[in-house]
């Protein structure tokens, strides 16, 4: 469908891209991954035609259609929301009009057995068949159902595009991309501004969804759920895994070991060899011997170990003082802005407590609250009443989600740092920036120039420079990469002092907290445990609304048929029956996965035995480094349904 075909992109002398080739296939699900900076983007705009190759070509299918959704694009102003969604179905509306004229055309027309007459017949054909396609359902229902599943709202569907910020306005040109129905899907980093539940909607669609897709993101779990192969782009190359991002990490790890080991094995190989050619050079006796090991030397394949990419951050935030038991705790509180005519209240009736050294994720719909709490938090805002208040001796290291209004942009990144350091810490500044990867000239840099991860960063690093006893972090991980994620959630399970996260990554939350707060229609509702059990409490809550749903419209249907039924009881057995449906279907489904877990744990233990065998006494042909290599395969399966098992039981 696309080929990428020995493709070269070059900037002052420096390949960015470096003779690579791709084919995304008509169904392929990519997940294109790397370090930031190392090109990922800059393929999808290669493959758009936004940017020219320095050398190579790019292939595309005659007539079709790419959805594309950069980082960064231009929004409509003068519209409703549900009106520039709509404009997608303009095609419809062109094809219906065709339509119309070749019917005419035909009606007019009596040269039944001509070529231009057929000609109109085969185009009314194909019309038709698009338009079946296209018309499957209403396009107003299509649209609404996507921009709720976005996480609009349906009182907001006729409010003008103007009045959202940057991060709505890219949900509204994702739905139009996905009503669009493209043939391939190139999605550069869609989960940036979307919530837990959109997110998860985006997941459920893209999985069920019938084109190729090429998607970038820093989001580990979205990439395994939505994708079946791994592209890595690292130093200008490319390699291509048949697997989703989970198991192409183990995958890569393996490879570069194994490549290590073939290597050394060769090189040891190679030393003896030329010891021998140079022990016996002059001797005329083994003359023939000393040939016949040059010649296989001459012939020799040299393994080389791929290029490797191993910069990471080198985070470890400093001890917490000690502080009081509670952190912060919020009492009854109205919380909003008084700088709006009239004001305008986000949170009704907040309640929360965070003691000392608990880790904690405020999650929700974006503009729900998350980052207004978070500046009642620092006493940027107060509330209209109630109470809000931080505990005894508690210090704040806050980290704002939008960089721009905190680094000075005139300021260069060793600047940054050294107006607010104090003492001997000012002696270790460029340890701390070469810990978050500048180094030499990167800290003579201005802030205006650093890319949105070195930004990140750079305000990370800040919060190095004293030891505060609470990190509040707000949408910290926008512009990491995935391994630069993966090391600042170790340093802050590491943490001994109290977090409060603001996220929408569910891999980043997952085993980092242990309570979340979720902000939604004004309140604020408290769930203990981490993020997956949040996740799970919602589904189930969502299936009780949807049968709540239902029973409703029973209820109006016998109120109706039966005035005088009593609602409230009629309603209260719908609801509960229903429910132990629910449970009973749930329960026989847990059973059926422990039946089939339990049957697959003992095929793989199996399977493991007679590896052992084979292993304990191997023949001379037996593949030791490919027989262990497939024994941790199994094993790390086997690992995984057992974890399952134990949790269903």
């Amino acid at each position: 469908m696309i080929s990428i075909n020995d493709l070269t992109l070059s900037f002052g002398g420096y390949d960015l891209l470096d003779n690579i080739s791709l084919h995304i296939g008509d169904k392929d699900k990519i997940g294109l991954v790397g370090k930031n900076g190392a090109g990922k983007s800059t393929i999808l705009k290669l493959i758009m035609g936004l940017q020219s190759p320095t050398s190579g070509s790019i292939l595309k299918t005659n007539g079709q259609k790419i959805g594309y959704l950069p980082q960064i694009m231009e929004h409509a102003r003068d519209k409703s929301v549900i009106g520039e969604v709509m404009t997608v179905f303009a095609e419809i509306d062109r094809l219906n009009e065709r339509l119309d004229r070749v019917s005419q055309l035909l009606a007019d027309r009596t040269d039944y057995e001509s070529k231009a007459y057929n000609d109109l017949m085969v185009e009314l054909n194909e019309i038709s068949d698009r338009l079946a396609l296209a018309q499957s359902e209403s396009p107003m229902e299509m649209a609404q159902r996507t921009l709720m599943g976005l996480g609009f709202k349906r009182e907001e569907f006729d409010r003008m595009t103007a009045t959202f910020s940057q991060g709505w306005n890219m949900r509204i040109e994702l739905a139009k991309i996905l009503l669009r129905k493209p043939d391939v899907l190139l999605l550069d980093e869609p989960t940036n501004h979307l919530d837990i539940e959109s997110i998860q909607w985006l997941e459920d669609y893209l999985q069920s969804y019938n084109g190729a897709i090429v998607l970038i993101s820093h989001d580990r779990r979205f990439l395994d759920n939505c994708t079946a192969r791994t592209v890595e782009v690292m130093l200008g190359h490319l390699y291509d895994y048949k697997v989703p991002y989970t198991k192409y990490v183990e995958l890569r790890k393996e490879r570069i070991e194994q490549q290590k080991a073939a290597y050394l094995n060769q090189q040891r190989m190679i030393e003896k060899t030329e010891e021998f050619i140079e022990k016996f050079r002059y001797k005329p006796t083994k003359s023939n011997q000393v040939q016949s090991r040059v010649k296989q030397l001459e012939k020799i394949q040299r393994i080389e170990i791929d290029d490797e990419d191993l910069a990471t951050l080198n985070v470890k935030f400093p001890p917490a003082p000690r502080s009081g038991d509670v952190a912060f705790v919020v009492k009854d509180a109205v919380i909003g802005y008084s700088d709006t005519t009239p004001a305008k209240v986000i949170l009704r009736g907040a309640n929360l407590e965070i003691k000392r050294g608990e880790k904690v994720a405020f999650v929700g719909r974006n503009g729900e609250g998350k980052t207004t709490m978070m500046k009642v938090l620092m006493g940027f805002l107060q509330p209209f009443s109630g109470e809000a208040k931080v505990g005894f001796n508690v210090d704040i290291g806050y980290y704002a989600q939008n960089q721009e209004d905190v680094l000075v942009k005139s300021d260069t990144v060793y600047d940054t740092l050294d107006k607010i350091a104090v003492g001997d810490i000012r002696m270790k500044l460029r340890d701390i920036l070469g810990a978050f990867l500048f180094k030499g000239d990167d800290v003579d840099k201005k802030v205006a120039v650093l890319s949105g991860g070195e930004r990140s960063r750079l305000a990370m690093a800040k919060l190095m420079l004293r030891a505060h006893n609470l990190l509040a972090l707000d949408e910290p991980t926008n512009h990491m990469d995935i391994r630069s994620k993966d090391v600042l959630k170790q340093a802050l399970a590491a943490y001994d002092g109290t977090v409060i996260v603001v996220s929408h990554d569910r891999d980043f939350l997952s085993g980092l907290v242990d309570k979340v707060y979720e902000f939604g229609d004004g309140r604020v509702r408290e769930h203990l445990g981490g993020v997956d059990e949040f996740l799970r409490h919602k589904k189930a809550e969502s299936f009780r609304d949807i049968e709540a749903e239902k029973s409703a419209a029973v209820q109006q249907s016998a109120a109706k048929s039966e005035p005088g039924i009593e609602k409230a009881s009629a309603a209260s057995s719908k609801i509960s029956y229903e429910e132990q449906k629910a449970l009973s279907r749930e329960a026989k489904k847990l059973q059926n996965r422990q039946n089939l877990l339990e049957k697959q744990i003992a095929e793989l233990e199996g399977k493991m035995a007679g590896i052992e065998k084979v292993l304990a006494a191997p023949a001379p042909d037996t593949d030791i480094m490919e027989m262990t290599r497939k024994y941790l395969e199994i094993k790390r399966e086997l690992d995984s349904k057992m974890d399952e098992w134990a949790l269903i039981g």
